[in-house]
């Protein structure tokens, strides 16, 4: 169920009849061709909509493209706002990427990283063009005020931003403003002059004497919208300069007074059409037929634009319609004060209409306004599966929300869906307490005095969903054995056509198989998960699962094997094109991983760009961590640890539990990266608070951190050559060799069998640690997908290695390993010369750069030179992670190098810092 749009909240208003030149507002709008914002501040009922449409409308035969968006209580939610600016912004500008709007429906997902990716597409747009948000005054979310704070941060030069609001938002205004990048068009600016309201009277067919038009611009202080209501009051009285005279109190009485002169004037059933339908934020005839039980609402409607009584066309169809913002305050404030019973029906009349026009949307808005809870339930249990299916996971938040929290768990099917919420944000006993209250009320069923649940799918299936829920609450607690427990009892709730719940708990099966360490057992409930997902069309989960499927097979030491599952599942993802780009985006992060270990950095790098352009801004936080793990392995084996660092802690920030097996936790990655530089103070800290010892048992789930104080343990040996920690760490090693040689974990031990070599070697035992050295190799299935593991462990591995080939020990893969070191280090070092140089002492010239570095590019390779990280870097830039990531790029090369220490040097050597 794709998200519904309201194709209309996109039009440019048409122009009333009557409109009044306003040149010195129009010049005044043009200076902000040179700023980045202009904002159209005032109170309601001062022409802001009517200036911006007019000052539009003058741009025909320029080369300029405008996007409008007619904002409503329902935008103050990011999907909603999101969604409708960048469909707004794809009209003006289509070059902005199709699958823009549809990430916006997954949750969470990052605005600025979703914003990086459009203002993008808006640099390389030719020409200029114009967002124009109408009543931005009905935003307060926090989340949409920052989106928007930083997409007018980084807006090209030739984009700019309207905001026409009632009130000022909450924007950094002032420091814009301090710049000279704010144009501001105040209520001062928008009041009538006298000659401005002579003209407006005048069209509006009153004949009124100089000094009668000047008491009213007096009076209304410019007001237009109580000139408006003056002009229908004065219409057939026979004392208007009277009339005039006596004119006076503050606005909010101005308009009571005139509105209630208007409708006076107004027959009965155009009162009672007013009162009914004013309720509704935009009407067409037909919903205005349901909400009045009466039919000839399109009628109605077109009389009452021909009658200029404050309402506007919001198409040129003249099918939908809105009511002048103030007319209709003042007409739901007499609603409420007369008939106060009448709102909660028109509400709800409006929710079934909007139900039989297929807008479950809209129909569950309504039914919230209309204070029918019960309704607006039942109408999201019917919704649940197919949102769920198409990920609009963010209007599902929003409406979960919105509901009272009785409600909820009146409901089981949607206190499963809070559950599934509380999960995603790390609230485990939040969420297992949701899953108790869903299982009594089910075990209950529906109380007989309240709304009964509805009929679906959804709801035959809950045991089931219920049951592997529970599977993940348990995985995320590190209880395989729990998790094995609940998957297998939602296989035994589950129908032989429930793919999706058999699929699901299948794979929570494997995933405590995974956890126990039996890899062999684990890869083959694994794959039925997969098919059982492709059983059930649902797509993306099947390709996101070929991603621990993939992982699975790097356990059992076939790189080779997860490589060609990659590619295979890439393939059929491209092939269907945009709407499975977040599963694209994972499979691109995992292929990153396999080339890293491969030593092909560059095509690693090319692997998470695609990633981030695809799927890093919308994918779930429980895949989302995954690309900043992989670039941080990017980062570490081009020599940057600061950046591996600050990459693995933006990780850990995202990272949530519950989703995959934490079998390398992120603060075990820190301490390696720690180790492999020389921060042992800081590795031996994480060791303490991890509690990881040298006397524990071998278990699957502590190996990684294992792994990582076996390495702890050889740097500090090297450190103060003390013989009783690599004996101790030998010790170990022999432990987890034995639990993973028992499972089956191929890959296991070839990482175990190649941290034996060296710490036989550190034990002064060079023959065994040859013969480990060995062993590593001839025990992986595919030995030649191994690189990175070994080089990154330095000159100790190295030497190692050079004896190996000497002695012909390992067969080839000693000398390949070698040749691709000798590779990495190939590139040139800074050579300063010397005052004995026949230079003199100066440096020898080089030739330029065949493409220059930018400004920006500079100022970006002057803070490399620095001991900020990467994020940092970008904070002071005041630009993403992502654009920072793309002036690194280019900057590597352009100089020809692969790390930022070398990029320094390079540029040092160059005499460019």
């Amino acid at each position: 169920m794709a998200r519904p749009l309201i194709a209309t909240k996109l039009f440019v208003p048409t122009l009333r009849r009557g409109l009044v030149t306003r040149p010195r507002l129009v010049e005044l709008l043009r200076r902000g061709a040179e700023s980045r914002l202009t904002l159209v501040s005032a109170p309601a009922g001062f022409g802001k909509t009517t200036l911006l449409v007019d000052w539009l409308g003058r741009w025909s035969g320029e080369e300029r493209s405008v996007a409008w968006v007619s904002l409503d209580p329902s935008d103050n939610e990011p999907a909603s706002f999101w969604t409708y600016v960048v469909t707004a912004l794809q009209g003006a500008v289509p070059s902005i990427g199709s699958d823009v709007v549809e990430l916006i429906a997954s949750t969470p997902w990052p605005t600025e990283a979703l914003l990086t990716t459009v203002l993008n597409d808006l640099a390389a747009a030719p020409g200029e063009t114009w967002l124009v948000l109408d009543d931005y005054h009905l935003i307060d979310n926090h989340d949409v005020q920052d989106g928007v704070a930083f997409l007018l941060e980084h807006l090209p030069p030739h984009v700019h931003v309207v905001l026409a609001t009632r009130a000022d938002p909450d924007l950094p205004l002032a420091r814009w403003r301090a710049r000279g990048d704010l144009v501001e068009v105040r209520a001062a600016d928008l009041r009538f002059t006298s000659d401005e309201a002579g003209a407006y009277l005048a069209a509006a067919g009153l004949d009124l004497e100089v000094q009668d038009v000047e008491v009213l611009e007096a009076r209304t202080e410019g007001w237009i919208a109580a000139l408006q209501l003056a002009a229908l009051s004065v219409r057939g009285r026979d004392d208007v300069r009277g009339f005039i005279a006596r004119f006076a109190g503050t606005d909010r009485y101005i308009v009571d007074y005139l509105v209630e002169a208007v409708l006076a004037h107004q027959p009965a059933h155009l009162r009672s059409f007013l009162l009914h339908t004013a309720v509704l934020d935009r009407v067409t005839g037909p919903l205005c037929d349901a909400v009045t039980a009466r039919d000839g609402g399109s009628e109605m409607l077109a009389g009452l634009e021909r009658a200029n009584l404050f309402i506007v066309a919001l198409d040129d169809q003249r099918e939908w319609y809105r009511y002048h913002h103030l007319f209709a305050d003042v007409l739901r404030a007499r609603v409420l004060s007369e008939q106060p019973q009448l709102v909660p029906v028109v509400h709800q009349r409006a929710s079934r209409w909007y139900e039989d026009h297929g807008n479950i949307e809209d129909a569950v808005r309504q039914a919230l306004a209309g204070h029918d809870v019960d309704r607006a339930v039942a109408l999201m249990e019917q919704a649940v599966p197919a949102m769920r299916r198409n990920r609009q996971d963010a209007t599902l938040v929003a409406w979960i929300k919105a509901l009272p929290d009785d409600a909820v768990r009146r409901s089981p099917v949607l206190t499963v869906v809070c559950s599934w919420m509380l999960m995603a944000s790390g609230a485990l006993d939040q969420a297992e307490a949701r899953l108790a209250d869903a299982e009594r009320a089910l075990a209950a069923g529906p109380d007989a005095s309240g709304r009964p649940w509805a009929d679906t799918q959804e709801l035959r299936t809950l045991p089931a969903t219920t049951a592997v829920y529970r599977a993940a609450l348990a995985q995320a607690r590190g209880d395989g054995a729990g998790t094995a427990t609940h998957a297998r009892r939602a296989l035994e709730l589950s129908a032989p056509g429930d793919h999706l719940a058999r699929g699901a708990a299948a794979g929570f099966l494997g995933f405590a198989e995974w956890m126990k360490g039996d890899v062999s057992a684990a890869l083959s409930t694994f794959t039925q998960a997969v098919a059982s997902l492709r059983a059930a069309g649902n797509l993306v989960d099947e390709l996101s699962s070929t991603v621990v499927l993939a992982d699975l097979w790097l356990v059992a030491g076939r790189p080779g094997t997860a490589r060609r599952l990659y590619e295979e599942a890439l393939a059929l993802a491209e092939a269907r094109g945009q709407p499975v780009a977040r599963a694209t985006a994972e499979l691109h992060v995992g292929l990153s991983g396999l080339d890293c270990e491969a030593g092909d950095l560059p095509s690693a790098r090319v692997h998470l760009e695609a990633a981030a352009t695809l799927g890093e801004r919308a994918g779930p936080s429980e895949s989302r961590y995954r690309w900043f793990v992989a670039m941080s392995q990017v980062a570490q084996a081009a020599g940057d640890p600061e950046e591996a660092v600050a990459l693995l802690d933006e990780a850990e920030r995202l990272y949530r539990p519950g989703f995959f097996p934490d079998v390398r936790p992120i603060a075990a990655m820190r301490a390696r990266v720690w180790v492999a530089h020389g921060k042992l103070r800081e590795a031996a800290y994480w060791a303490r608070e991890r509690r990881v010892s040298v006397t524990d048992e071998a278990s699957y789930l502590a190996e990684f951190d294992h792994l990582t104080l076996v390495r702890l343990l050889l740097a500090q040996h090297r450190q103060r050559q003390d013989t009783g920690r690599v004996d101790q760490a030998a010790g170990l090693l022999a432990r987890l060799l034995e639990a993973a040689q028992a499972s089956g974990r191929a890959g296991s031990v070839v990482e175990i069998r190649m941290l034996q070599a060296l710490v036989r070697d550190a034990q002064g035992r060079r023959p065994q640690a040859l013969e480990s050295l060995s062993e590593a190799f001839g025990q992986a299935p595919e030995p030649e997908g191994y690189v990175r593991l070994f080089l990154d462990e330095g000159e100790p591995m190295t030497a190692l290695l050079r004896d190996a080939q000497r002695h012909d020990v390992a067969g080839d893969h000693a000398g390949r390993l070698l040749r691709l070191a000798a590779a990495f280090d190939a590139e040139p070092t800074s050579t300063e010369p010397t005052s004995t140089e026949p230079t003199g002492g100066r440096r020898p010239q080089i030739p330029p750069l065949a493409d220059p570095l930018s400004e920006r590019e500079l100022q970006v390779l002057r803070l490399l030179d620095s001991d900020l990280s990467g994020p940092q870097i970008a904070q002071h830039l005041f630009v993403s992670h992502n654009t920072l990531r793309t002036h690194t790029k280019h900057i590597f090369t352009k100089l020809e190098v692969t790390s930022r220490r070398a990029a320094v040097r390079r540029a040092r050597e160059r005499g460019l810092m």
